[in-house]
């Protein structure tokens, strides 16, 4: 029985029998018991499915990330301990040093941190591209050493929409896959598989959380990409593993050889496993998550139009205004709305926009993003402070962006707090 999204969120991943727990247990162990010596011997031999450590894998962990991958309509799942952790391992699952990355440039700071520099110390070279050039253009960044292409779907913080079939067409075309962070759409409002997009992560953290409780990201596989049609560029998963018996990864798993590698292998050795706990906060968040996105997105195009008309606002950016430049892009990948967050420039430059954020009284600066209460955030200050002024600008951060997170209350109420602190630009 095919399942709508709506029944996945609330029913998906946890099915217990008879006389099991309605609700999907806490599994709170590190370790598993077994009756033989013969029987754990076929789980570290990979020859048998089942637990033994909660490192690698854990039945609370694996029964939401079996949710994820059914709302993103995927063939594999796994969770992390973070979105951060979910981009590395991702990434990191199929390049080694000598590899190399090409990265939309308009991302979170933190991500393209990860890979711009730190990934660039482990000898995987990367080059920070602008999406919103032309195929023919961003054809010249692809080498004969490129293993993949890492977007978002929407951009945290600048809130660009990615032409996500532009970017497919060319990592296709060179034979490598495509990498989408969804956490802003969620597969609510975006499932990228429908586009060809290859693999999917999230920072679990942000709306499937949706209370600012739980860490977590998920790394979803589409099983589409065919890693032995380009054998010669992803070895780690066609040629036989030494550190597992020497395990061929496509040949034994077929299409989910990308997420079984993932955890065999780079949770083995890494450790970035999301806890139990934190995977069933995260399952109570995902049984709301197709009633609170739309209410996010209701919201945050009313706030947007208002500030649009302020006058004391001097740009707004947000896919689900007709003037935004990404509106096009926004209605053909995700119709239903875009997501609960954009971003603005209150008139006054950088001392404007910190006069606005210090006047707000119900909405909080936090860093955090995408929960049911709403909150703003200083890029340039605060996530991206890190990044020169050259760099914040490729990455979209303007000296004056506020990147404004719309949660879930009365949107009168969020209304007036904006317009009392603007008044104090």
């Amino acid at each position: 029985m095919k399942l709508k999204k709506d029944t996945i969120c609330v029913q998906g991943g946890w099915q217990p029998k008879n006389g099991e727990p309605r609700v999907l247990p806490i599994y709170q162990s590190t370790t598993f018991r077994y009756e033989t010596s013969e029987e754990m011997g076929k789980l570290f031999d990979l020859e048998k499915e089942g637990y033994f450590y909660s490192r690698l894998q854990n039945p609370t962990c694996d029964i939401v990330a079996q949710k994820i991958c059914d709302l993103e309509g995927g063939v594999a799942a796994m969770l992390t301990s973070s979105g951060q952790a979910a981009t590395m391992l991702a990434v990191t699952n199929i390049c080694e040093a000598g590899d190399h990355i090409i990265c939309a440039a308009k991302i979170y700071g933190g991500t393209s941190n990860l890979l711009a520099v730190t990934l660039h110390r482990f000898g995987v070279e990367v080059d920070l591209v602008d999406q919103d050039l032309p195929e023919e253009e961003l054809e010249k960044y692809f080498k004969p050493n490129t293993k993949a292409v890492f977007a978002e779907t929407i951009s945290n913080p600048a809130g660009v929409v990615l032409d996500i079939a532009k970017f497919v067409n060319l990592a296709h075309s060179h034979g490598v896959p495509m990498i989408c962070d969804n956490t802003f759409a969620t597969p609510i409002n975006c499932q990228p598989f429908q586009f060809g997009v290859d693999i999917v992560t999230h920072s679990t953290t942000k709306y499937m959380d949706g209370h600012a409780m739980a860490l977590g990201g998920c790394i979803v596989d589409s099983g589409n990409f065919d890693w032995e049609a380009h054998k010669e560029k992803f070895p780690g998963l066609t040629t036989p593993d030494e550190s597992y018996h020497g395990v061929i990864y496509t040949q034994k798993f077929g299409k989910k050889a990308y997420i079984q590698k993932a955890v065999a292998q780079l949770m083995r050795d890494m450790g970035s496993c999301q806890s139990p706990m934190n995977a069933f906060l995260t399952n109570v968040g995902l049984e709301t998550l197709h009633l609170r996105v739309p209410r996010h997105c209701e919201n945050a195009l009313k706030i947007a139009k208002f500030l649009e008309n302020h006058e004391k606002v001097a740009w707004v950016e947000y896919a689900g205004l007709e003037s935004s430049k990404y509106h096009q892009l926004a209605e053909k990948y995700m119709p239903n709305g875009v997501c609960g967050v954009l971003c603005f420039g209150p008139k006054g430059g950088k001392e404007g926009a910190m006069r606005f954020t210090n006047a707000l009284k119900l909405i909080a600066i936090v860093t955090h993003v995408a929960d049911a209460r709403t909150c703003v955030l200083h890029p340039a200050s605060h996530t991206h402070r890190q990044l020169n002024e050259e760099q914040l600008i490729e990455a979209g951060v303007l000296p004056d962006l506020i990147r404004l997170s719309v949660g879930i209350e009365d949107v009168d109420d969020l209304i007036a707090d904006l317009a009392q602190a603007l008044e104090a630009v």
